[in-house]
This record gives C-alpha cells, sequence and structure tokens, in this order.
C-alpha cells in the first residue's frame, strides 16, 4: 500500500489527445519529473517533498501507458513525438513556456528528447541512469541489439506481442517487482522483465528521428548514474567519459553515485541534493 504524501494534489489534465494524470506540489519554477518502467508518478515520492520544500513546482505525471493515464493500444501511438507533445501539452497547460525536466530510465529518454525536439521549452535537464545516445545510422535499434545481446535480449522479446504479457501474468506484481529493483551487473537481461509499447516503438522512432542524425542537446544538462547499474561497466562509464557524449552533450555534468539503476529510491537524499544544486544554477525568473 502506498504511503501518503501530503498536500499533493491529483488531477487529471487533457494533453495531446489523451487524458493524463499528474500529481503537484509546491510552488516556484516548474520541474517535471518523468518516471520509467515500471513505474508511476509515485517513485519521485522523496524528490517532490524535498523539491517542493525548497521553492519549486513539481509536477510529477503518470507517463502515457502508465497508471492513471490513458494507455492507448497501438505501438505507434508511442513514439517520441507522442511523449514529447504530451509533455509540451503538459507545459501549456500550466502556462509556461519553459521547465526543468528531471527523468530516470525511460522517462530520462523522454527528457532527452524533448530537449532534442524541442530545446526552446526546456531550461535544463537532468537524466538519471541514461545517459543521451546517437541513432544509429545504418541499422535499426532493435536489429543492433540482437547483434549485441542475442535474440533473447529482453527488448527483442518485447517486440512479439503477448509474449511478454504471457510471462508477466505468471507473477504476482510484487514478484515482478523485486526483480526489477533487485537487478544486479550479474544478472542476464532476458524476459522477463520488460516494458511493451515503448519498446515496440523502437524502430519505428529510428525511421522518425532520421533528421535529427546528429544532432546535439544544447541545453544544460546533468547526468547521474549508479556506479553499480547493470550497464555501468558494459559501456556506459567509457561512453559517458568518453569524446562522442561530450560531443553530442555539450553543456553537461556528470555524477557517479554509490547505487543501482533506480537510484532516484535507493539514494533517494543524494538524487535530491543533485538535483537541487543543478537547478540553484539558474537565475530565478
Amino acid at each position: 500500500m502506498m504511503s501518503v504524501i501530503a498536500d499533493v494534489n491529483h488531477q487529471r489534465i487533457k494533453t495531446n489527445g489523451i487524458w493524463m494524470h499528474i500529481a503537484e506540489k509546491g510552488t516556484g519554477p516548474l520541474v517535471l519529473l518523468l518516471h520509467g518502467f515500471p513505474e508511476i508518478w509515485y517513485s519521485w515520492r522523496h524528490q517532490i517533498n524535498f523539491l517542493a520544500k525548497h521553492g519549486y513546482r513539481v509536477v510529477a505525471p503518470d507517463l502515457r501507458g502508465y497508471g492513471d493515464t490513458d494507455s492507448p493500444l497501438s505501438p505507434s501511438s508511442y513514439t517520441a513525438f507522442h511523449i514529447v507533445g504530451d509533455l509540451i501539452g503538459l507545459l501549456d497547460h500550466f502556462g509556461q513556456e519553459q521547465a526543468f525536466v528531471v527523468g530516470i530510465d525511460w522517462g530520462a529518454a523522454a527528457a532527452w528528447q524533448l530537449s532534442l525536439l524541442r530545446p526552446n521549452r526546456v531550461r535544463g535537464i537532468v537524466a538519471l541512469s541514461v545517459p543521451f545516445t546517437p541513432r544509429f545510422s545504418t541499422i535499426k535499434t532493435t536489429d543492433s541489439f540482437k547483434q549485441m545481446f542475442g535474440d533473447n535480449f529482453y527488448v527483442c522479446q518485447f517486440q512479439e506481442p503477448g509474449r511478454a504479457e504471457k510471462s508477466f501474468a505468471r507473477y504476482d506484481y510484487l514478484t515482478v517487482m523485486k526483480k526489477f529493483y533487485l537487478i544486479s551487473k550479474t544478472d542476464q537481461l532476458i524476459a522477463p522483465p520488460g516494458a511493451f509499447n515503448y519498446y515496440r516503438a523502437m524502430d519505428l522512432n529510428w525511421e522518425l528521428l532520421a533528421p535529427w542524425q546528429g544532432s546535439k542537446i544544447t541545453v544544460p544538462a546533468k547526468l547521474i548514474v549508479g556506479n553499480k547499474d547493470i550497464g555501468f561497466d558494459s559501456g556506459t562509464r567509457e561512453y559517458i567519459e568518453g569524446n562522442v557524449f561530450k560531443s553530442l552533450v555539450p553543456n553537461h555534468e556528470v555524477v557517479i553515485l554509490d547505487g543501482h539503476h533506480f537510484i532516484q529510491q535507493e539514494r533517494a537524499q543524494e538524487v535530491s541534493e543533485q538535483i537541487l544544486s543543478f537547478l540553484r544554477k539558474f537565475p530565478a525568473k
């Protein structure tokens, strides 16, 4: 049972053709908190209280396909353009030209995509666990995963409608969640677990984002990663310390904490303070 967060306002708003549930607290500059899979707004409960207490208006939505937000059935309704459209509608609902955007996992991907496609609407981005990565120019996303990890890699298995759903249905939700949150570097990423329509839209994203091939993230950015994340020593560390990431995200800083993938819950206080230190670099408006 979820514990209650005091003074959080819950509502559903219309954005980009869907109804989106949001949790809101505080007053001040707008900060969007974007969850990952398999989370909802509640995964940000520590940061919601912390940032609201320090003078920010915090909005944590259930992204499309999650929680109390609408869940279109077709994977083609989960492209980067749909997700970014949802977030632009959210900013418009609050009458804000710009916002700070904080995301983890798929929420981090959404934050990067928003910063790429509509940089004029983003004051700054804090991404957790997932760095910005370039689009492969010659191979589709799922094919690249097959080459690197084989057909049993969870991303590949999720492409078949019904397969992952059937695997998930064998277990109660607590077992599935424990698997996600306790995953370690020694685990092999085969299904279950996994997400669905976000993954099934990967190759469509690859096609649609071709015009942005080689584009850079121009907004100020902060990346926070855990040194025990399953991907940290399997390419992430080398990538974020290398020249490609530095060239694609020229105005960035990187913070490495002692933790795993869902670090905003595991290291709640440290992550909250890291986010706040980034936000405070911007002059008040």
